[in-house]
């Protein structure tokens, strides 16, 4: 375990260094265009965790991908018939939320999508050949409200032949360059 910690501290500190240095990390904002700034950057990775321990809220699942060396690609814009929500009211849900809640949350980004479509991409993981949302569950149900076929994601990846799999499947996916 202190191994474990003191990796994860070396890694932070190496890549708080990097976004300084580059100076990306000035310029951080919870949008799809600052993520692709950071991308451009070589700074996803940095992206990811600043806007999951300040924006997102979500620290645990920050922590979480901080385990493991991850692959993070994106900001792709990808359909959102590929994977579906985990997080809402419905009993089948793998995190249940207050029906209230989600419904006055996903009204707001109802709205605020409206005014801005700069929204922050949706953060899923691809494994096992398939989708799982882990960060934008009440986004992803508002787009769908509002009628949105595609949206941004970033994708992170743990397994390299996961990696591998995921291009071939998904070139299409890539600008031609």
């Amino acid at each position: 375990m202190i191994m474990l910690s003191v990796k994860l501290n070396e890694f932070m500190n190496q890549a708080q260094n990097n976004k300084i240095s580059k100076g990306v990390y000035n310029d951080y904002q919870k949008t799809t265009s600052s993520a692709q700034v950071f991308a451009e950057n070589g700074q996803l990775e940095c992206w990811v965790h600043t806007y999951l321990t300040h924006d997102g809220d979500n620290q645990a699942f920050s922590d979480g991908l901080k385990l493991f060396k991850r692959t993070f690609i994106g900001p792709l814009k990808i359909p959102l018939s590929l994977f579906e929500r985990c997080c809402g009211p419905e009993d089948h849900m793998k995190w249940q939320v207050n029906a209230q809640d989600f419904e006055n949350r996903v009204t707001h980004l109802m709205t605020s999508i409206q005014k801005d479509h700069d929204m922050p991409p949706l953060i899923i993981q691809y494994v096992n050949d398939g989708f799982e949302l882990n960060d934008g569950n009440h986004r992803y149900e508002a787009y769908l409200r509002l009628k949105h076929t595609t949206v941004h994601v970033i994708i992170w990846i743990t397994e390299e032949s996961d990696v591998d799999a995921f291009y071939v499947k998904y070139a299409h996916l890539f600008p031609k360059q």
